[in-house]
């Protein structure tokens, strides 16, 4: 497993905002697992239960409680640990919550990004900042387009309309003060990704499509779907955080060969609408049903994304297509909702090892000693 991705990340510090989070739980399993030294900066686990804790991800890190709208305490931890790489995922990460409360998810999604950077403009040793935001920060034209790098930013709702605020913000920050031209002076690297609708085992989050059709279908109620025509670029959750890594590690290897911003969006064929999702879930679980509940807020219709760029210029592509992400994701809960013996650990390292197994068979440019 340490062999991955150049064996870059191999004993480096890396600071992770967002830890406690579902994706960022995922980073932080595979970052251990590649000989990382993680700082974990966060606020508790957003849920109750949540892969964080289940998994005992907090054995053998550095863990910080914390608010990335706290400025002080998070430079505080920034200077104190000196990271060698950042990876910024910490947000309010929900569209229905953003509309409960706006002003926290500004505060958190665009002045705690405000306030990342700030503590790395003074925390001379980072090297690397990876900022991870969301496909919704495009301005989304309702159109069958998938949408590409070069698209501009927008957003209906606070919690879209704050992820395309705070890409330009990170923009602003690398053209003012990492700029690559002039990274003799400055040594730091910035850039920003976009990835679909990441689904995987250990996620409770509500307002969530797989979430909400898990808890019904292990409380064996009906599942309420507010837009089963709406379609979204569905992908594994391992599946963009292997794009993230290995931006990282070609970072670190060539700081000024790559440019802003990234897209690590599923196959094509993986943007399918809510209804099948669901469908497919049910299959899987043995059992349930759906009906459609009622929309109570804006939600788009059709969101894809074009990875073209990653492709080519990293030669980075999707390891799972659809079929074996909920595989991966209904097994994952069957397993903690039906199997006494269950161990959210070691079954979340058996699946990245399945998953590293089959990029090998598929000759993923990461999965190569470099």
């Amino acid at each position: 497993m340490k062999n991955l991705f150049s064996n870059v990340y191999q004993d480096k510090k890396v600071f992770v905002t967002g830890h406690t989070g579902f994706k960022g739980s995922w980073l932080t399993l595979w970052l251990k697992a590649l000989g990382a030294n993680v700082i974990g900066y966060s606020l508790p686990p957003p849920t109750e239960p949540s892969l964080y804790k289940t998994a005992r991800l907090n054995e053998g890190i550095t863990h910080i409680e914390g608010d990335v709208r706290d400025e002080s305490s998070l430079l505080k931890a920034m200077q104190t640990h000196q990271p060698d790489m950042v990876f910024h995922l910490a947000a309010q990460p929900l569209v229905r919550h953003s509309y409960q409360d706006p002003v926290e998810t500004y505060a958190t999604n665009v002045m705690g990004t405000v306030h990342l950077l700030e503590a790395i403009r003074k925390t001379p040793g980072v090297r690397i900042c990876v900022n991870i935001t969301s496909d919704k920060c495009y301005e989304n034209r309702e159109w069958d387009y998938a949408y590409r790098e070069n698209d501009p930013m927008g957003g209906y709702d606070p919690y879209s309309s704050s992820k395309g605020a705070a890409e330009l913000v990170a923009s602003a920050y690398r053209r003012s003060f990492f700029n690559p031209e002039n990274h003799e002076q400055h040594k730091m690297s910035l850039v920003s990704v976009r990835a679909g609708n990441v689904i995987g085992g250990g996620d409770w989050a509500q307002d969530r499509l797989i979430p909400d059709v898990i808890r019904s279908l292990s409380q064996k109620k009906p599942i309420e779907i507010r837009s089963p025509d709406a379609v979204r670029p569905w992908q594994h959750v391992l599946d963009p955080l292997s794009g993230y890594l290995w931006l990282g590690a070609c970072l670190w290897q060539n700081p000024k060969d790559h440019d802003y911003g990234w897209n690590f969006g599923p196959l094509a064929s993986n943007a399918m609408p809510v209804r099948e999702i669901v469908g497919e879930s049910i299959a899987l679980w043995g059992k349930g049903e759906w009906r459609q509940g009622a929309a109570r807020t804006h939600e788009a219709k059709t969101l894809k994304l074009d990875s073209t760029k990653a492709a080519t210029l990293l030669k980075w592509s999707p390891v799972y297509d659809i079929k074996e992400s909920l595989i991966a994701t209904v097994s994952w809960y069957r397993g903690y909702y039906h199997e006494n013996n269950f161990d959210p650990l070691i079954f979340s390292l058996s699946q990245l090892e399945d998953y590293v197994q089959s990029a090998k068979k598929q000759n993923k440019i990461w999965v190569k000693v470099q």
